[in-house]
């Protein structure tokens, strides 16, 4: 009971000094906004690239070739992937992107087969209306959310990138982050549209019956098309896009460092204010020492001002952080690859955790100046 009773009083200390408070609120959510940033930027990354317990898709790509424009296969590579041992699906996939370098705005177009369009999209949430529609106009495309709120598309609209003019004939949401920066359209349109002609694809997206046989079954893709003309390189889905997508896990590795040094100066920044606010009130805390108050009664006041900030101040910053992200649809795209950024809110409660024992973590040296002297010398002010 106490403990809510000194935690009140705390809050109540910190009121008194609003401007100081505020201003110290300001900077810690600042510092928190910056740090729940970088961890959503990580776990999007984690999410994208990292290979799990049960992924099953094999990516089949045009050996030493590193973008879409470079990567072409004969379509008819299907019949024999088709044929081999533990394989439980083959789609060829056309892609087409408006800029192959590391950009915010890039749109990709993925082309797929018609009948293939139910099973690749399954983690996607798509009603049969629009599959249908889809699958009856040449031109329609079904859009990932991410790409329609960043263009401010709806159904029926149209829209134009590299050379290519679609209609959306709906809105994917999906649980594959890469579905939701696409557009997904006819195959033979898209090959078309392209100018490569028919019976060219840049690569294969294989489902295997067991994903524990996904290397074994890669070498053996491998090993029957390496003296062809076009040779391949098959590897897990996650793998292809870690490749891929090596100079954007560099930057966002590179900001880890960056997530540190908020927290770092977020806790100076507390230990600052919570020292001043202590020498402030040396005499008062004798007072109160003086007509009853243990020491641990102090110091719990003082560690919990600096929890009390670390709360408010987190808090402010994850929501902040939350918006931005939210609305703001980042995506990061390279080669046709794309890292969508989101929060989730496992990592917003991590952070306002982080952010309470940062607050508890800055009271501690204050805690201890504040009773260090003896009564009698703080009663004098000393």
């Amino acid at each position: 009971m106490w403990l809510k009773n000194l935690s009140i009083l705390s809050l109540k200390q910190l009121r008194r000094h609003w401007f100081r408070t505020l201003l110290t609120l300001a900077g810690t959510a600042s510092g928190l906004f910056l740090f729940i940033t970088v961890e959503s930027f990580q776990e999007s990354l984690s999410l994208a690239t990292e290979t799990q317990a049960g992924d099953d898709t094999l990516i089949v790509y045009r050996d030493k070739r590193f973008c879409p424009f470079t990567s072409r296969l004969p379509e008819d590579y299907a019949r024999q992937i088709a044929k081999i041992e533990g394989v439980a699906e083959v789609v060829p996939v056309q892609v087409v992107v408006n800029n192959c370098n590391t950009s915010l705005d890039t749109v990709t177009f993925r082309g797929i087969p018609k009948d293939k369009a139910r099973a690749f999209l399954q983690a996607s949430t798509l009603s049969s209306a629009e599959l249908n529609a889809w699958q009856k106009d040449s031109y329609a495309a079904l859009v990932g959310q991410e790409l329609a709120q960043r263009r401010r598309l709806k159904m029926g609209d149209s829209f134009d990138s590299a050379g290519i003019t679609v209609q959306v004939a709906g809105i994917l949401k999906s649980q594959d982050p890469q579905h939701l920066n696409v557009a997904f359209v006819h195959l033979d349109f898209l090959q078309k549209a392209s100018r490569r002609g028919l019976g060219e694809v840049t690569q294969f997206n294989v489902k295997v019956v067991d994903f524990k046989q996904m290397e074994s079954i890669a070498r053996i893709i491998d090993d029957t098309f390496r003296y062809d003309r076009e040779p391949t390189h098959t590897r897990p889905e996650k793998s292809f896009i870690a490749s891929t997508a090596k100079d954007m896990i560099q930057l966002v590795a590179f900001t880890r460092w960056l997530g540190l040094a908020a927290v770092i100066a977020v806790l100076m920044l507390i230990v600052n204010t919570i020292i001043l606010a202590v020498r402030g009130r040396i005499t008062e805390n004798a007072l109160l020492q003086a007509m009853g108050f243990q020491v641990e009664h102090l110091v719990w006041m003082t560690l919990a001002e600096g929890m009390i900030i670390g709360l408010i101040g987190g808090g402010v910053g994850i929501v902040v952080a939350s918006l931005i992200i939210h609305y703001g649809h980042f995506a990061i795209s390279s080669e046709g690859i794309s890292i969508v950024f989101f929060l989730s809110s496992q990592t917003a409660i991590k952070s306002l955790g982080l952010a309470a024992f940062i607050g508890l973590i800055a009271g501690i040296y204050p805690a201890m100046q504040s009773v260090r002297l003896s009564l009698s010398s703080r009663m004098r002010g000393a």
